[in-house]
């Protein structure tokens, strides 16, 4: 469920239509929904009572402040994966003592910070993590809480590019080596191993890739515990999918009910890391309709976004639902290929999209775009990075502006063998 519904043939954010944003702040420009933020936390985290859980939302999906903000004032904590992240969560209010820094290339910079920030943990990856973290810690004259993250070799059956629990993945420990590789933490003088965490992949459309990587953290945990290691977290990680094409997928009631099931009468703490399927269906990205191209086959219909504002398609064949902004919704449909202005074949959101007639100047939503879409942007083609709008009820306030080419420009400078540029 989400908060984009139509009012009078105007799809609206909220209480707030989206041509009347456009006309403000221009196109293209995300746009997210603070009543739908607040629903998809209150209801995963409700899936979750009565365990003692922690979540801790995970940046990378969306880290524009505000909507962190909206999280930490609800209760949230941060998965964070670099120092970047990590300051992000602070300024938006995350309190420290709910921040886990995950990732398996932290710098000894991020990891002081991590350090003097007072985080909750540090999911560690490696053995060299740990030697780092050990030695960054001893200089700081401090003792480092951190949580071994281990790779139970499940597939998770998602995307290949989202996929992280597998044994060929770059990511976590060697389940069969945890026992030796935590035994050796707890000798170490400057961290103190507190916890297991995992992290099968993203986008998971099926609970037994998540029972059996669970059941498998439970049974490690249980035999650290009875070797006499103390075990007081577990990271659960996140990972669920939501349905980007309409289709049926495990809703939060149902994983929290499979997390019950597993964990209910053990003694833990849990920490999950929830990202896209909390602000996935949030957002939503707006552009205007510069062409439509008869070509000698196919329709046409060129947008002002581009691949470099919406990676998912570009980068995963991803789909996203698009619909128009004004849509009487008795318009015959009429099949197009959606494209983008940047010079790359790759940039399209999608062919033989079944639209209403659309012509020049028409806005297009592009759905479902709250997770993966902002964070992921670039400035390819010399192009701006869009704004990022929030609604709330029948308010909306421009979260992060527009940066453009001066903005850009502006951290070039010509070498002094060069002619300077006048203009």
């Amino acid at each position: 469920m989400d908060h984009f519904t139509y009012n009078n043939g105007t799809l609206c954010a909220e209480d707030v239509p989206l041509d009347a944003i456009a006309a403000e702040v221009g196109t293209p420009f995300y746009c997210y929904s603070s009543a739908t933020i607040e629903r998809h936390f209150r209801v995963f985290t409700e899936a979750l009572q009565p365990l003692p859980a922690t979540l801790c939302y995970s940046v990378k999906a969306n880290s524009n402040l505000a909507v962190i903000r909206t999280m930490a004032e609800m209760g949230a904590g941060a998965d964070v994966v670099s120092g970047g992240e990590l300051i992000r969560a602070l300024k938006a209010g995350v309190p420290p003592e709910r921040i886990v820094f995950s990732g398996v290339g932290k710098s000894k910079e991020e990891i002081a910070q991590a350090i003097d920030a007072g985080i909750s943990q540090i999911n560690v990856e490696s053995e060299p993590e740990i030697a780092a973290i050990n030695e960054v810690a001893a200089a700081r004259g401090t003792k480092a809480p951190i949580a071994l993250r281990i790779n139970p070799d499940i597939d998770a059956g998602s995307h290949d590019k989202i996929s992280t629990g597998r044994s060929e993945d770059k990511f976590g420990i060697e389940w069969t080596r945890a026992h030796e590789v935590f035994t050796a933490a707890a000798a170490l003088p400057n961290v103190v191993p507190m916890g297991l965490a995992m992290h099968i992949g993203s986008q998971l459309a099926n609970l037994q890739p998540f029972r059996d990587a669970f059941v498998r953290l439970r049974d490690v945990a249980a035999m650290l515990k009875a070797d006499g290691l103390e075990i007081q977290t577990l990271d659960l990680g996140g990972g669920l999918g939501i349905p980007y094409d309409g289709s049926t997928l495990p809703t939060p009631a149902e994983y929290g009910a499979m997390v019950k099931d597993i964990f209910a009468d053990l003694d833990y703490r849990l920490l999950f890391e929830p990202g896209r399927v909390i602000v996935g269906n949030a957002g939503i990205l707006v552009t205007r309709v510069l062409y439509i191209k008869e070509g000698a086959t196919r329709r046409f219909v060129i947008l002002d976004a581009a691949m470099n504002d919406l990676m998912r398609p570009a980068l995963y064949g991803a789909h996203h639902e698009m619909v128009a902004v004004a849509d009487p919704g008795q318009s015959p449909r009429e099949p197009a290929d959606v494209v983008g202005p940047i010079c790359e074949t790759g940039d399209a959101f999608g062919n033989g999209v079944s639209l209403p007639p659309l012509k020049a100047g028409d806005l297009l939503a592009i759905r479902t775009a709250g997770a993966y879409g902002a964070v992921m942007a670039s400035m390819y083609n010399s192009r701006a990075l869009v704004p990022e709008v929030l609604v709330k009820d029948s308010n909306f306030a421009v979260v992060r502006e527009r940066l453009g080419i001066e903005e850009l420009l502006s951290h070039e400078k010509m070498p002094g063998w060069l002619p300077q540029t006048t203009r």
